[in-house]
């Protein structure tokens, strides 16, 4: 399940704005085209509309989450950060499994960590320990590094569990210290939902369900919901 979570990070990629795009206009809500509105006109896109965003660098609009990897030389959607232990961008489409690398990869080195912590305790003990030197030695080192690694990943897999309980990603969480409140939090719930989808079933495997897929458009990440009272 590790490797399976790993791979389909590194080979799932995290999405890209298509050329075409375009933000869909709420005719309801008597809200201008974007593309032919004032705000076009020589200032940014976000000055007229807060959800919509321009990227000078790739010449295009931004997604609700988007934003540009220097890395990659592209806006990702809804970007989170670019990892180098995977060699890819963790984004709209494989941060699931992100979350899941992570969760799988914390289990992993707590069971190696605590099989080895009876020898890890003979170690300071007056008990005799059976093996070699070098096998002894080995086996000390890998209860400390399993540990370590253990304990990190922990610190970091909270983080993102709480950036997930708060719909944001790394990067708004920097950029939105001074914001009071933010528009796509919907509760922890929902908020949850919109990565690890409804299906129960898909919740601990990097996959999601067609029905999902269909009803959930956020999985695409080109649009997202957000609360009507902060949209003004």
């Amino acid at each position: 399940m590790l490797l399976w979570c790993y791979f389909s990070i590194v080979f799932t990629d995290p999405g890209s704005v298509p050329p075409s795009w375009k933000p869909v206009v709420d005719e309801e809500r008597g809200e201008t085209d974007p593309l032919t509105g004032p705000e076009f006109s020589g200032i940014p896109a976000e000055a007229g509309h807060p959800k919509i965003q321009f990227c000078r660098k790739c010449n295009q609009l931004k997604p609700p989450h988007c934003h540009h990897c220097s890395v990659c030389g592209r806006c990702v959607l809804k970007m989170d950060h670019h990892c180098v232990w995977v060699v890819n961008c963790v984004g709209a489409l494989n941060y699931k499994f992100f979350l899941l690398f992570l969760f799988y990869t914390f289990l992993e080195t707590s069971l190696v960590a605590i099989a080895l912590l009876p020898q890890f305790i003979a170690f300071f003990s007056d008990l005799e320990i059976s093996g070699t030197p070098s096998t002894i030695a080995i086996t000390f080192l890998a209860f400390v590094l399993n540990l370590a690694f253990a304990l990190s990943v922990l610190g970091f897999l909270i983080m993102h569990i709480s950036l997930v309980a708060a719909n944001t990603t790394t990067i708004e969480a920097y950029e939105k210290k001074t914001t009071p409140k933010w528009r796509y939090d919907l509760g922890r719930k929902r908020n949850f939902q919109q990565v690890f989808v409804m299906d129960k079933r898909y919740w601990f495997i990097p996959m999601y369900s067609e029905e999902d897929l269909r009803r959930m458009p956020e999985l695409q990440g080109l649009d997202y919901p957000s609360k009507p009272d902060l949209d003004a």
